[in-house]
């Protein structure tokens, strides 16, 4: 596995920690394993921020933020990425195994 993440994945949340669990949970699944989390909390006053540090891996990263809305949630997770290409997700989403794998293959790795 590369040491920088290829892929960014990018998921803004507002107190929806039962359904975020689903979701974080479809990218550690992944078969392709060069990506990085982001977790943008957007100000939650729910368990969210437990539910995600509940996940013992170092590419899941979570950001509390100022309640705004989902736009600027996405815009500062852009901003904090490092992956090469971004990808969204909602907090109520999830990937199949091979997602990742897939849209490298098809769309990256030509």
């Amino acid at each position: 596995m590369e040491t920088n993440p290829l892929f960014s994945v990018i998921i803004p949340t507002y107190n929806r920690a039962i359904l975020l669990r689903r979701a974080i949970q479809s990218v550690c699944h992944q078969t392709y394993e060069n990506w990085e989390l982001l977790v943008m909390d957007d100000g939650s006053a729910d368990n969210t921020e437990q539910t995600v540090k509940a996940f013992p891996d170092s590419r899941i990263h979570y950001h509390k933020l100022k309640h705004g809305e989902r736009s600027t949630a996405r815009n500062l997770g852009i901003q904090r990425a490092c992956g090469k290409y971004i990808c969204f997700m909602d907090d109520d989403d999830i990937y199949g195994a091979d997602y990742l794998r897939k849209f490298f293959e098809n769309s990256v790795g030509l």
